[in-house]
């Protein structure tokens, strides 16, 4: 519509975006304000892509969506709301996913920008790879509650989104889950495990039954325990245990939810408690059955089932009690069992956070077990945003960062891509008054990127003696690193590792990698002719002790290593960006004399967010170089008149040398007889743990005097999101 309007734009930009055809990657939260704005800018050709439905909890933010869309195609009702506001436009949506093979390199050329507006990681990795080969400029947004940012993927001139590798997920070990949890989100994984085990696709390592094997609670050489098995334990005529399939004897016994609740939470508890070794210095479990008063107490009053109560949202925010929990167990059970039982053989259940009785079950199964293990029981509301480790998400934050999307879309078309710096939204204002705070230079490509480089490669520390080649391909090839269709040789040899041939190499699948030679110092050639991607794989052999996993990213210039960051959202204006993590998805902000750390802001398309932020900051980033400080202290006091003190976005603590360097530093005001101190040493602060933002000010610097004194903000993630990513165990 604008670009139809002489004056509106410049002439050249005009005429550029009549001719521009554009791809938007997702149509939530971002990608509905983004397509809006397409729309009402006068962009004639645009297509967009999304997989997902519309869920109820979408409509508090995408306002392309109204109460009779839900359970319709995002993408398709995205596009016919939209051309209510410009009918001429010609959209085309796709119900599908970007990673599907339809959507190859062929299919990015034919855009001039794509502009991403996605909630995970994988999809996040897989369409900067295709825009890198069909070198189209790729456009990354996401938000994370009040904090946003959007920068330019351009190949050869920026860096790309896998150029920064991404943190490590959170992992706790499978004994602590079955046997000793201690926290909150201990008994949320172990809920979802056994809504798996359950209904769902059933995993090995999920098990929820007590870990037998536990080291801790086995002490057979002090002769001090001897765990006693229960006598209804069926044996074979070797005398060996019978191991039934949690599934199968849940529908053994008809999916009962009283048979179900005494094995789960007093039977199995039970079995805890004979392995006394496990509560020399623990709290004792207190085993729970169905009939049990507390159970059924109240329940005349107290029955809430999983349909939906008076008042939904003041249900979902207290926390249930042990009658209310009881209640909703039995009605999820039957809810789950009937869908369950529709479906055909080999399919599955999903859980997923939107579908209230899977939700629910988890709920009322975690606050039952955290009661048994007296931890602190949580709101449904709180269940949920940590099973999702998400925060809430932010509908004004949304709008503004689509809007920079578009801005520095108008850039790319005019060829003006070194003014396309990443932009990094904020909760409050720097000292210089913004909260749109533009990086001061494009981040220039790195150069050991295990995707953008010109030779990738990647260090894999893998346990070859127990690592299986199909282990491998699923869980370090397509999970790890972010493969779709993965072809693997080993050149030495000349042997077929794997290959994307459907049935080609399925006899090594059950073989280890040691079985084909694939020992520490081989280099494997791996391939994705979808992706276009190609990469070599070091293995670097390890033992991997119990409850470790079997590989892990590694190198000796620690670039391919998780990076531990802090999560503060940078504050000012600098000339280097940080390492960031991976929601997931981590950009960086600017920073005004160090380099500042951000965590990674990811839109999400429910009502709320993930975020996987760390909290270390990494070594490399400690230092930074004395000359670098000095140039910027005087910058900083050139141009502003106040005397502010310099505002400081690290929280690493400086290396002694540097420190020593910049003590000595003292800088002139341009008022006359004033002088600002030299630059104390940080401390290092203490972890924020609040969920608001906390305001903090640099301690132990000496103030100076003057007409204000600045101030610094850190933006903290919520505190059960401290230590929490997308949780795996081993």
């Amino acid at each position: 519509m604008a670009a139809a309007l002489n004056g509106v734009f410049a002439n050249t930009l005009q005429e550029k975006i009549r001719k521009s055809k554009i791809l938007v990657v997702g149509a939530g939260g971002i990608g509905c304000e983004i397509l809006k704005n397409l729309v009402l800018s006068g962009f004639p050709d645009i297509e967009i892509i999304d997989l997902d439905t519309i869920d109820l909890s979408n409509l508090n933010r995408q306002f392309l969506f109204h109460r009779e869309h839900v359970g319709k195609s995002k993408a398709q009702v995205a596009r016919e709301s939209a051309l209510q506001f410009n009918p001429d436009v010609k959209i085309q949506a796709y119900h599908d996913s970007i990673m599907a093979t339809d959507y190859g390199v062929n299919f990015f050329k034919k855009f001039d920008i794509v502009l991403n507006a996605l909630d995970n990681r994988a999809a996040r990795n897989h369409v900067n790879r295709m825009c890198l080969h069909a070198e189209v400029p790729l456009i990354e947004s996401g938000t994370a509650g009040y904090n946003g940012q959007v920068e330019l993927i351009k190949k050869g001139l920026t860096q790309c989104y896998e150029c920064t590798p991404k943190a490590k997920q959170k992992t706790f070990p499978g004994c602590t889950i079955r046997n000793t949890p201690s926290e909150p989100i201990h008994c949320i994984v172990w809920a979802k495990h056994l809504f798996n085990q359950l209904f769902g696709e059933s995993v090995e390592d999920e098990d929820i039954s007590p870990d037998m094997a536990d080291p801790e609670g086995n002490t057979a050489g002090d002769g001090e325990q001897e765990v006693k098995m229960d006598d209804n334990i069926p044996e074979n005529e070797s005398g060996n245990i019978v191991r039934v399939n949690t599934r199968q004897w849940a529908k053994e016994a008809d999916y009962d939810a009283a048979t179900l609740f005494n094995k789960f939470f007093y039977d199995d508890i039970k079995y805890l408690l004979s392995m006394s070794n496990l509560w020399k210095e623990r709290k004792a479990p207190t085993p729970l059955k169905w009939d049990s008063v507390l159970v059924k107490k109240d329940n005349a009053e107290n029955d809430i089932s999983a349909d939906a109560p008076k008042d939904t949202t003041q249900h979902y925010h207290k926390v249930w009690s042990l009658a209310e929990c009881s209640t909703v167990f039995a009605d999820c059970i039957k809810k789950l069992k009937t869908s369950y039982l529709k479906l055909n053989d080999g399919e599955a259940l999903v859980w997923d956070k939107d579908d209230q009785p899977a939700m629910d079950f988890v709920a009322a199964c975690a606050n039952i077990r955290a009661y048994i293990f007296e931890i602190g029981r949580k709101s449904r509301f709180e269940i949920k945003s940590m099973a999702g480790n998400i925060i809430p998400a932010i509908a004004t934050t949304n709008a503004i960062t689509a809007g920079v999307v578009v801005l520095q879309a108008f850039k790319v078309l005019q060829g003006q891509l070194e003014k396309c710096k990443s932009v990094y939204m904020r909760l409050r204002q720097n000292p210089r008054q913004q909260l749109l705070v533009p990086e001061k230079i494009l981040t220039a490509p790195n150069p050991k990127c295990i995707v953008c480089s010109s030779e990738p490669a990647v260090h894999i520390r893998i346990d070859t003696k127990k690592m299986r080649i199909k282990d491998f391909r699923d869980d370090v090839l397509i999970k790890t690193l972010n493969m779709v269709n993965p072809d693997v040789v080993e050149p030495n040899k000349g042997i077929v590792v794997i290959s994307s041939e459907e049935g080609e190499t399925e006899c090594n699948e059950d073989k280890l990698m040691s079985e084909l030679g694939i020992v520490d110092g081989v280099i494997l050639k791996c391939d994705d002719f979808f992706q276009n991607y190609e990469l070599d794989v070091v293995v670097i052999h390890f033992d991997a002790e119990r409850d470790e996993s079997l590989f892990e990213v590694a190198s000796e210039s620690n670039q391919i290593k998780a990076k531990e960051i802090e999560p503060i959202l940078a504050e000012s204006n600098g000339n280097k960006k940080a390492e960031s993590t991976g929601e997931e998805e981590a950009e960086d902000g600017p920073s005004t004399s160090k380099k500042s750390r951000i965590t990674e802001v990811v839109e999400d398309d429910d009502d709320l967010c993930l975020i996987e932020d760390d909290d270390e900051c990494n070594a490399e980033d400690k230092v930074v170089a004395a000359t670098d400080k000095k140039s910027r202290v005087a910058e900083e006091f050139e141009n502003d008149e106040d005397l502010s003190l310099i505002e400081d976005d690290d929280v690493c603590t400086v290396e002694d040398k540097v420190v020593a360097a910049t003590d000595k530093l003292t800088v002139t005001s341009p008022v006359k007889g004033a002088t600002v101190p030299k630059l104390s040493n940080k401390r290092k602060p203490s972890p924020l743990t609040d969920d608001e933002v906390t305001e903090i000010k640099d301690s132990d610097d000496e103030e100076i005097d003057g007409p204000t004194k600045s101030k610094r903000f850190r933006s903290s993630p919520p505190k059960d999101l401290n230590t929490s990513e997308v949780i795996n165990i081993d």
